[in-house]
């Protein structure tokens, strides 16, 4: 998908890019497959903001997304149609299966409407094709994988992002993942093949503020303009420093830079090498 730029005739237009939207079929959403969506505006049910920043979206309708893709192996599907998701950075794909089923899917780069995909262990090695890691050949880039089998896929959803499947030994598979972290997984989970589509969505430039605040992103303010009673950094005459060892949250705990996970997780034993190049130890 390509970018345009738009003519300056206000100053807010002069920088501003946005997606052309050339891969796209079809403007409405299958209405079976979209479910209404909440806005909480980062409040919990005592109407209290647990979550700054966040109100003020436009309204929209959350499509439901096959990521497990295990429940129609064996049974061609047909593209549809390539649609716009106002809820991920990546497109998706309607497909529907010969019994007469529709379902949605990331849609990769290079997936067209008419093409068919499949999904099992006995599928071909194609962009689409979901199959099982014991089913993929080392060095094919494969996204939407899963960490558990049958949970369906959590890694490398978003756009223009790809894992490299580096070796097969055993009960698991390594991944090279797009952070440049080496993690395993157990070998009969399942991925799709290909690289997830709209790779030109990071050079999009918002352009103004406006467009930030239809995404429900309100503004974020300084800790070191704030008052003392709204910010462990604020107060001071002038710019003053933040007065404390180190950065910190609103609320006093540290913040940037130090780490939350947790040192004893179970599954740091599956992580090879870790996005900075150090060894797991």
């Amino acid at each position: 998908m390509g970018i345009k730029t738009y003519n300056p005739y206000t100053p807010s237009r002069r920088n501003m890019t946005g997606s052309d939207f050339s891969e796209i079929t079809k403007s409405t959403p299958e209405k079976s497959l979209c479910t209404s969506v909440k806005n909480n505006a980062g409040r919990n049910n005592q109407g209290k903001i647990t979550v700054r920043h966040q109100g003020g979206a436009n309204r929209r309708k959350y499509r439901m997304i096959d990521f497990k893709r295990n429940s129609k192996d064996g049974i061609p599907a047909v593209v549809k149609s390539i649609e716009y998701d106002p809820n991920r950075t990546a497109n998706i794909a309607l497909i529907c299966y010969a019994d007469g089923e529709k379902a949605y899917i990331l849609a990769p780069e290079g997936l067209q409407v008419g093409m068919k995909i499949m999904n099992g262990a006995e599928a071909e090695v194609r962009v689409g094709n979901c199959l099982p890691l014991t089913a993929i050949p080392v060095g094919t880039m494969i996204h939407n994988i899963e960490l558990y089998p049958g949970k369906g896929g959590q890694l490398v959803r978003s756009a223009g992002n790809a894992a490299q499947l580096m070796a097969k030994e055993g009960k698991y598979a390594t991944l090279r993942l797009p952070s440049g972290e080496m993690r395993m997984v157990p070998i009969v989970c399942r991925a799709t093949i290909g690289v997830v589509g709209n790779g030109d969505h990071n050079l999009v430039n918002i352009g103004k503020a406006g467009r930030k605040r239809h995404m429900g992103i309100r503004p974020t303010v300084r800790g070191s303009v704030m008052n003392p009673n709204d910010h462990p950094h604020g107060g001071g005459e002038g710019r003053a420093p933040i007065g404390r060892p180190g950065p910190c949250t609103p609320w006093g705990k540290p913040a940037l830079g130090l780490k939350t996970r947790k040192k004893k997780k179970a599954s740091n034993k599956l992580i090879i090498r870790r996005k900075d190049g150090r060894a797991i130890k």
